[in-house]
């Protein structure tokens, strides 16, 4: 009865089931009254085309339905975080702390999940204290603080001692250093049959410095190798070359499957030597870094950047005085703004799509008696964004942005943070694409725009045969009716195999394998596997129902299995410098190697409990980024060169921090 009183049934014909009839277009839609609004709204929505003949005060109104809805939606979550966060504070002396167990935890061979007891002797003590240092890379120096010592003894009672300096540096570094290596080695007995890809993971100041963090990325997470300062031959397509073959070498040829790097240094010539020096080796170009460049593109349409830049000077003078901020983030519900994502344009969209959430808000706040009537209201800053905020062609402007960009920021999710996404980049950039398609199915000009910068960059920087042939493999994808493969899906997929298998006698029977998996015969008929096709991942798939195709089954697991995307979390590049400073004595070095060693290994077990973080946003806004800082001539140093433009010579990853933030002669770990 609750649905009858929609006031979208007004633009339908109800017929019977679950259909509706558009009264504009007359067309015939499955799902009832949600879907017809995404049709007369032309937002783009799974599925559903977008109505060509409804009227504009109509596509208005339905529009502003959905994002009431939204509103609520968000209000709700945000309350119900607050009173989780509230709950959970209170329960802080509870002596056990109980997560829900996670069988598909990416860390969980490493880093297992799920109950987690308080600790209770002084041993477990201590090692939580020193992983607390170790992860957030405090200083040793802190163990000496009588304010460090006074919290102790809060939490533990009189006369409660944590580690020393010494303890930390001596015993604590090394002991967990020896663990993690040796949970890694046990891990390494399952690459045989899945394979790893080494992630080279890059950042250069464009002039004489060029830092490579090594990471390992296997089925069930990623862990960090080691960290190599090339600055001296950064530029030396052999030296690379003799760096990568160390590095394959540290685990062996054989159980290498791909090496993901950035189009900084000269990775060109050091793809080429990967392929040509290793039979079964792929190198592959990073997917993030590829979306990035895309919607970097995007940012610089005139139209969008023009947009983006009015939304600045409105954040700008909200986050610059105090009491409009607090005064905002009252009317949002305690919500920011502005959201900071991993590179500069990925912060742009979802902060355009923020500020779209909070549009009724935000006009409400600026109207208000409490606003009019403060001292700000009539200030020239207040009253350019007034006028921003009551242009309609500036919010059909930001809605038509977030529209367009959300199906790559969807695609560049999904491949982040280390899940692996071989097997499904494909599927997803056609969807984003035809995302984009539907969208601008009244505009073929605004379509061939956004559509020719997808197609450039894919087809420049991150068509991989891999990809292809995961694409082929993948169950979801080669059962599905809608889907026909082109021809050189099949040639790649091919020339794959080739590699992979690469004697007759490996590739013996193949072709009926082939065949066999095709039109799901054997295994790959049964129910159980038919029910798995499109609610497993495609690795597990083919290790539980492809047995009927053994040669087929071992070369689908080991593609499957892998990741398309160098990015994994948010890295602290400064650290990384200090680690590399060529003031550091041999000793300091070494012990630094063991710091970086465990922190980073602690955080990507951190990062693995935490499967609900969005990995293209970051936990707290850049206070240096163009959104927030007041700034009549922005200086590269503050924010381009935090995130450099990859068409610039920079990569996805660089990371710079003014001396405001990081002094010429701050330590890492004291040392």
């Amino acid at each position: 009865m609750v649905r009858e009183k929609d006031v979208c049934w007004e633009y339908c014909e109800r017929l019977e089931g679950n259909k509706v009839r558009c009264k504009f277009c007359l067309k015939i839609l499955n799902g009832g009254i949600s879907r017809l609004k995404f049709h007369l709204s032309r937002l783009p929505s799974k599925g559903v085309h977008p109505c060509s003949k409804v009227r504009d005060d109509v596509t208005d109104r339905v529009k502003a339905i959905i994002a009431m809805k939204e509103e609520g939606k968000e209000a709700a979550t945000a309350k119900k975080q607050r009173l989780g966060e509230a709950k959970s504070s209170g329960m802080l002396s509870s002596s056990k702390i109980f997560l829900p167990m996670d069988t598909t935890n990416p860390m969980g061979k490493l880093f297992p999940s799920g109950i987690i007891a308080r600790p209770q002797s002084p041993i477990d003590i201590e090692r939580c204290i020193a992983e607390f240092f170790f992860e957030n890379k405090l200083d040793f120096s802190v163990a000496h603080s009588s304010s460090y010592h006074l919290m102790l003894e809060a939490l533990g009672g009189p006369g409660f001692r944590g580690p020393t300096v010494d303890a930390l540096r001596t015993t604590w570094l090394p002991k967990l250093k020896s663990e993690i290596t040796l949970q890694i080695k046990e891990i390494e007995k399952d690459w045989a049959t899945t394979g790893c890809t080494i992630i080279a993971d890059t950042w250069t100041d464009n002039k004489s410095k060029a830092l490579i963090n090594f990471y390992v990325s296997y089925p069930l997470g990623t862990f960090f190798h080691k960290s190599v300062d090339a600055s001296t031959y950064f530029k030396n397509t052999r030296c690379l070359c003799d760096l990568f073959d160390s590095i394959i070498q540290d685990f062996g040829h054989e159980n290498v499957v791909q090496v993901i790097m950035d189009n900084s240094l000269n990775y060109v010539g050091v793809g080429n030597h990967i392929m040509q020096s290793y039979g079964s080796i792929f190198w592959s170009p990073c997917a993030s870094h590829c979306l990035n460049l895309i919607l970097e593109d995007f940012s610089r349409i005139d139209w969008v950047n023009r947009c983006i830049l009015q939304a600045q000077t409105v954040t700008r003078f909200i986050y610059n005085n105090t009491w409009v901020l607090e005064l905002m983030r009252k009317f949002t519900g305690s919500q920011e703004l502005v959201r900071s994502g991993i590179t500069k344009s990925t912060s742009n969209f979802l902060t355009l799509q923020s500020m779209l959430r909070q549009k009724s808000r935000l006009k409400h706040m600026f109207s208000s008696p409490e606003y009019s009537t403060s001292s700000y209201s009539n200030r020239s800053p207040s009253l350019s964004c007034i006028d921003i905020l009551e242009d309609i062609e500036f919010w059909r402007a930001v809605e038509e942005i977030a529209s367009v960009s959300e199906p790559l920021l969807k695609v560049l999710r999904d491949v982040s943070g280390g899940k692996p996404a071989v097997g499904s980049i494909y599927e997803s950039m056609t969807r984003a694409k035809e995302s984009i398609r539907t969208y601008y199915i009244m505009d073929e000009v605004k379509c061939k725009t956004f559509l020719d910068i997808v197609d450039r960059r894919w087809q420049s920087q991150l068509h991989s045969p891999l990809h292809a042939a995961a694409a082929f493999l993948n169950p979801s994808i080669q059962y599905n009716p809608e889907v026909k493969f082109l021809g050189i899906i099949k040639e790649e997929f091919f020339a794959v195999l080739e590699k992979l298998l690469p004697t007759s006698d490996m590739r013996q029977d193949l072709t009926a394998q082939i065949c066999m998996f095709r039109k799901a015969q054997g295994m790959f008929g049964s129910n159980l596997a038919k029910e798995a096709r499109n609610n497993s991942a495609p690795g597990m798939w083919w290790e539980q129902y492809g047995d009927s195709a053994p040669s087929l089954q071992r070369v689908a697991v080991r593609i499957l299995n892998q990741v398309c995307s160098a990015l994994i979390f948010d890295r602290n590049w400064t650290n990384i410098q200090q680690f590399h400073s060529e003031k550091r004595n041999k000793l300091d070095k070494e012990t630094l190697n063991d710091l970086l060693y465990v922190h980073y290994n602690l955080k990507l077990k951190t990062k693995a409990r935490s499967s609900e973080v969005d990995p293209i946003m970051l936990d707290d806004i850049d206070m240096t980024s163009e959104w927030v800082e007041e700034i009549e001539n922005p200086a590269p140093t503050q924010w381009l060169d935090r995130f450099s433009s990859p068409l610039d010579g920079g990569d996805l990853n660089t990371r710079q921090f003014s001396n405001s933030i990081f002094g010429p002669n701050d330590h890492l770990f004291n040392l």
